[in-house]
């Protein structure tokens, strides 16, 4: 099950999830890859949020944190590069 549709916050916002993503070097397409075609997904014992597991188009491995708004939407709050 993935989602379709991601809510970014603006691309110069200096505390918004873009930048936030930006920093641990991933980008929002490699997000999307991910949360639309998750291999799996997983709740975090220390924020509570969703975590999607996948590879990116690019072939990271990558674990996106998210909120889920509805069904086909979610909030990506965070994203980094995982060990296989």
């Amino acid at each position: 099950m993935g989602f379709s549709k991601a809510i970014w916050d603006l691309e110069n916002d200096p505390i918004g999830n873009v930048q936030h993503i930006e920093e641990h070097g991933i980008t929002k397409e490699e997000v999307e890859d991910v949360l639309q075609d998750p291999v799996g997904i997983e709740i975090s014992r220390s924020s509570g949020h969703s975590i999607a597991f996948g590879e990116t188009g690019t072939g990271l491995l990558i674990a996106v944190v998210y909120e889920e708004i509805d069904s086909d939407t979610v909030y990506p709050i965070t994203a980094y590069e995982v060990e296989p």
